[in-house]
């Protein structure tokens, strides 16, 4: 808001971009998600971005501002947060393979959500912004997949059964569970002529075999660590 607000009283006309989540959706009202499916966040983030979301909206609608929401759903990438459970378990298959690590605490394996490459939906995000006039887009897969299908495809694809190494810790289950994400990109790809190209089972290879590139490079020493 405070940026919205900078904007509007110095009057400048830049082109300002949302970074909404496929989070304010949390109890999914329908299936797939759409721009116009309801929000119903689960978690204070979720609402933190509802809140988001809505200011953009206002300030464009009071104020004429350039100002687009891209609703984006899960994208990851080698770079994501070693927090986030893709990540997690893609850098635990690098550990496991290398000998340095045996088990992985995971929660829930049976939430699903819609993973697309993250570099792809920078593009998307780009391209909201070079349109003449701002709007709100969902930026998905249309495909959904649980955690278990990518433990099957990151332990898979180093030969390795999941099962033997996943446990489950209850610490890491939500209060308020997520259980189905799933979005309809149909509007991106008809004004902003942008679909996903990489396929979950690619991408999960793609992030495994850079996890695994990552270790290999700090051990030989390739990598400084600081401290």
């Amino acid at each position: 808001m405070r940026l919205l607000e900078a904007i509007r009283e110095a009057g400048i006309k830049p082109r300002f971009y949302q970074a909404s989540s496929s989070e304010m959706f949390g109890k999914a009202q329908e299936i797939p998600q759409t721009e116009k499916t309801p929000f119903y966040p689960r978690s204070p983030y979720g609402c933190a971005k509802v809140y988001a979301y809505w200011i953009t909206v206002n300030y464009r609608e009071s104020y004429g501002l350039h100002a687009s929401n891209g609703i984006l759903f899960n994208h990851e990438s080698p770079r994501r947060g070693e927090t986030f459970v893709t990540r997690k378990i893609t850098r635990a298959v690098a550990h496991i393979v290398a000998g340095l690590q045996d088990k992985l605490y995971l929660g829930n394996l049976d939430a699903k959500r819609d993973w697309g490459y993250a570099r792809e939906y920078v593009e998307a995000m780009w391209l909201m912004l070079q349109q003449d006039r701002p709007d709100d887009y969902v930026i998905a897969t249309n495909e959904t997949h649980s955690i278990r299908e990518f433990l099957d495809a990151a332990f898979g694809h180093v030969d390795l059964d999941w099962k033997k190494h996943v446990e489950i810790d209850p610490r890491y289950y939500r209060p308020a569970e997520v259980d189905l994400l799933i979005g309809d990109y149909s509007k991106a790809k008809r004004r902003l002529g942008w679909e996903p190209k990489t396929r979950i089972v690619d991408l999960v290879k793609l992030m495994v075999d850079a996890d695994i590139k990552l270790l290999k490079d700090h051990r030989e020493g390739r990598i400084k660590v600081a401290g």
